[in-house]
C-alpha cells in the first residue's frame, strides 16, 4: 500500500483512465443488446460483445487520452493484444454489472429521476434548470426524451449498486492508524552517488569487443525503412464544401418541421417549501402542513410579502435566499403536482397548498412567456447547416464505394479519383515502417498498406482505408528508402561509447555493493556524504520509489544504518540513515493524516468492490474469443 501512494503518478492515472470506461449516460440496454454480425470477441451470460463495440471503446479511449495529454495518440499505441484485452475486460465487467442491476430490479422513481435531471449542472443556466440545454443535449444523443430518460434511469440503478458496495466498506481504525503512522514515520538520510562517469576512465574497449558488439546488434544499427506518399482524403466533412441548399429547400424544411421551431410556453414562479418527503413520518407531515397553512394565511393578508416569507420560512436551499424564485421553466421540468398548479395560475396569482414528493408548496406565478414559433430568419442559418450536413452524409454514402472502386481499378495513379471526386492531392511527411507518425498517417492499417510490396514494389495505390469514422484515405508511394545497415566504421565511435557506459555501470554498481557490505559490517570508511534530508514514505522529494523502499526496509536497530540501491538511470546510491523519527501524536489534528485516512478508506473500498465484482462475475458464464481479440483483421 505504501507503493500504491508513492507510485500514483500522472501517466499511471492516464493509463487507468484508458481501461476505466465511463458509465455516465450509457443505457443498460446498450450493454445487453445483441447487435452486429461476425465473430464476437466475448459473451457474458449469453449477451454478446462484438468487435465493433470493442473498436468503439478503443476509439473513445484514444480520444480521451488525446484530451488528457493534449496531443495525438497513435492508434498503434492502443492496437496491442494487452491493451485490447484490458479494454475488453472492462467491457465484460460493465456487462456483468448491467445484468446484475437488471436482475436485481433496482428501480428509480419518476420523482428521483426528475430531481437528478434538474440538479445536473450540465442542464443548468445561471444556477437554474434550463429546458433548452436539456433538450439540446438529448437531441445531440440522437434519442427521444423518453429513450434518454429510460437509459439514464437504468444508469442510475447501475451506479447505485456500485455505490452501495463501496460505501459499505469499513476501514478498521487500528489498521488505518498503523498505516498512517508508518507512512509518516521520518528518517534522516544522507546520500552518496556512485556515477558511471566516475569509472569511465577505467574502461578501454578493444577492437575485437567493438566488432563483436556490432555483429551481435546489427539490427540496432539499421536505418529504418522510410517512405513518403501522396494521398487523397474523402470525408463527410470535406464534402460539406461541395454541397449547397436552395432557399426553397430551407423554406420547405421550416414548414415541414414547424413543431421543432416552436418555443414552448414557459413560466416563472417562486415557491415556499415546507419539507415533508415521500415516506416521512406522520408527525413530521402534520407539523409541516400546519406550518404551511399558517404561512398561507399570512400571504392572504399580505400577498406582497411573498419573497420576505420565502426567505424566512422556505426549506428549499436553492431558492429561499432568492425569495423563492425558481426562474423560467417549461412543461416537464417540475414534478407533476407542482407543474399542474403552476400552469393553472394567472400572472401574480398565489396558489393554495400543493403537495408533492418533496413536501408542501405555496406557489406564486411571476410571469408567462407564451408559446411562439421561432421566426424563419432566426432559424434560417441553423436549417441551412442542418440540410448541408444531411446532404454531405448522403453524398458520402453515395460516393464512398465509388471512390474505393476508382482507386482500386485505376491503381497506377490517384489523379483519376482526384478529378472525378473533386479532391486535392496532398503529400505526406516521411514516415517509418511500424512507427508512430503524425496525423492520419498514424493509422496502423494505412502504415501497413503503404509498406506492403504492392505499394512499394508494384507502385500501386493503396486501398481506400477508413482512418477515422466517415474518413477514407487512399495513398500512393512517391519515394522509398529501404532499411540499410550502417558500416562499422560509421558507428564505431557510438559503439565504443556504449561499451564504456555498460562497463562503467557494472563497475559503479560493483563498487557500491562492496562499499555497502563494508559499512554494514561496521568498517569505518571516510566518505563524502551529502546533506542530510528528512523524508517519509509519502514525502521524499528527489528520491526514487526504489530508494524509499530500500531506506524504509533497512534495519535501523543500530544507528547509523546503511542501505543502497541501483539507480534506474545508471550508477549506485548509498544511503546513511542517521535518525528515525516515529510518528506518534496528533493524528486527528494533522491535515495530512486526515487525507491519508481518506485514501486508506478508498483503497479498502476499491479492494472490497473488486472482490464483490469478482463474486458477481462468477455467476455469469464469460467466454473470451482470443482469436478474434488478437486478430489483425478488425471491423
Amino acid at each position: 500500500m505504501f507503493d500504491y501512494i508513492r507510485n500514483n503518478r500522472t501517466i499511471v492515472q492516464i493509463f487507468l483512465g484508458l481501461i476505466t470506461l465511463p458509465f455516465a449516460f450509457w443505457g443498460v440496454e446498450s450493454y445487453v443488446r445483441n447487435s452486429g454480425a461476425g465473430i464476437d470477441v466475448a459473451s457474458v451470460g449469453g449477451s454478446r460483445i462484438t468487435p465493433q463495440e470493442l473498436q468503439q471503446a478503443l476509439r473513445e479511449q484514444q480520444d480521451r487520452m488525446r484530451q488528457q495529454l493534449g496531443r495525438d495518440i497513435p492508434a498503434a499505441m492502443l492496437d496491442t493484444p494487452e491493451v485490447r484485452r484490458a479494454v475488453l475486460d472492462t467491457l465484460v465487467n460493465q456487462r456483468v454489472l448491467a445484468l446484475h442491476a437488471a436482475k436485481s430490479r433496482m428501480l428509480v422513481t419518476d420523482a428521483q429521476l426528475g430531481e437528478i435531471i434538474q440538479t445536473e449542472p450540465g442542464f443548468q443556466e445561471d444556477g437554474k434548470f434550463s429546458r433548452q440545454r436539456y433538450d439540446a443535449y438529448v437531441a445531440s444523443q440522437n434519442l427521444s426524451q423518453g429513450e434518454f430518460e429510460q437509459r439514464l434511469r437504468q444508469d442510475i440503478s447501475l451506479q447505485r449498486s456500485i455505490f452501495a458496495v463501496r460505501e459499505g466498506a469499513v476501514a478498521a481504525r487500528l489498521a488505518s492508524d498503523h498505516w498512517i503512522a508508518a507512512l509518516q514515520e521520518g528518517r534522516e538520510v544522507s546520500e552518496l552517488l556512485l556515477k558511471p562517469e566516475q569509472f569511465a576512465a577505467q574502461v578501454k574497449p578493444t577492437p575485437e569487443a567493438v566488432k563483436a558488439y556490432y555483429e551481435a546488434n546489427r539490427k540496432v544499427f539499421e536505418t529504418p525503412e522510410l517512405l513518403r506518399a501522396e494521398y487523397l482524403t474523402l470525408s463527410q466533412d470535406a464534402l460539406l464544401a461541395q454541397v449547397s441548399v436552395t432557399d426553397e429547400e430551407i423554406n420547405s424544411w421550416y414548414q415541414s418541421q414547424a413543431e421543432r421551431y416552436k418555443q414552448r410556453e414557459e413560466r416563472r414562479a417562486s415557491h415556499i417549501l415546507l419539507s415533508a418527503g415521500k415516506g416521512a413520518p406522520d408527525a413530521e407531515v402534520k407539523t409541516a402542513k400546519a406550518k404551511v397553512e399558517d404561512i398561507l394565511q399570512l400571504l392572504k393578508k399580505s400577498p406582497n410579502d411573498f419573497a420576505k416569507l420565502a426567505k424566512q420560512y422556505s426549506q428549499d436551499p436553492g431558492s429561499a435566499e432568492k425569495g423563492g424564485d425558481l426562474g423560467w421553466f417549461g412543461r416537464g421540468a417540475m414534478v407533476k403536482p407542482f407543474e399542474d398548479a403552476a400552469f393553472s395560475l394567472k400572472e401574480n396569482e398565489i396558489s393554495g397548498i400543493v403537495r408533492s414528493d418533496f413536501g408542501f408548496h405555496i406557489i406564486k406565478l411571476s410571469a408567462i412567456k407564451a408559446e411562439r414559433a421561432k421566426p424563419f430568419q432566426e432559424a434560417r442559418s441553423e436549417i441551412a447547416n442542418e440540410l448541408k450536413r444531411q446532404a454531405a452524409a448522403r453524398k458520402y454514402a453515395e460516393v464512398a464505394e465509388a471512390f474505393s472502386n476508382t482507386v482500386y481499378e485505376q491503381s497506377d495513379s490517384l489523379k483519376p479519383a482526384a478529378d472525378k471526386f473533386k479532391l486535392t492531392l496532398q503529400q505526406g511527411p516521411w514516415i517509418a515502417k511500424d512507427s508512430p507518425a503524425p496525423g492520419l498517417f498514424g493509422n496502423a492499417k494505412l502504415n501497413s498498406a503503404l509498406f506492403a510490396d504492392d505499394a512499394v514494389k508494384n507502385k500501386r495505390n493503396t486501398e481506400a482505408i477508413e482512418v477515422t469514422p466517415k474518413t477514407l484515405i487512399a495513398a500512393r508511394v512517391l519515394e522509398h528508402k529501404p532499411a540499410a545497415l550502417q558500416a562499422l566504421e560509421v558507428v564505431r565511435a557510438d559503439i565504443e561509447k556504449r561499451l564504456v557506459r555498460e562497463e562503467a555501470l557494472k563497475l559503479a554498481q560493483k563498487s557500491g555493493e562492496a562499499t555497502l557490505d563494508r559499512l554494514v559490517k561496521g568498517e569505518q570508511i571516510d566518505l563524502a556524504w551529502g546533506t542530510a534530508h528528512s523524508i517519509s514514505r509519502v514525502s521524499a522529494p528527489g528520491f526514487t520509489s526504489e530508494a524509499v523502499r530500500a531506506i524504509f526496509s533497512g534495519n535501523v536497530a543500530k544507528l547509523p544504518a546503511y542501505t543502497g540501491v541501483a539507480l534506474p538511470n545508471g550508477g549506485y546510491a548509498l544511503y546513511r540513515i542517521g535518525q528515525v523519527k516515529p510518528f506518534v501524536a496528533g493524528i486527528e489534528d494533522n491535515p495530512r493524516s486526515k487525507s491519508l485516512r481518506e485514501q486508506y478508506a478508498r483503497i479498502v473500498a476499491d479492494e472490497d468492490f473488486s472482490a464483490w465484482l469478482a463474486g458477481v462475475r462468477a455467476r455469469y458464464t464469460v467466454d473470451i474469443n482470443k482469436a478474434a481479440l488478437e486478430s489483425k483483421e478488425r471491423q
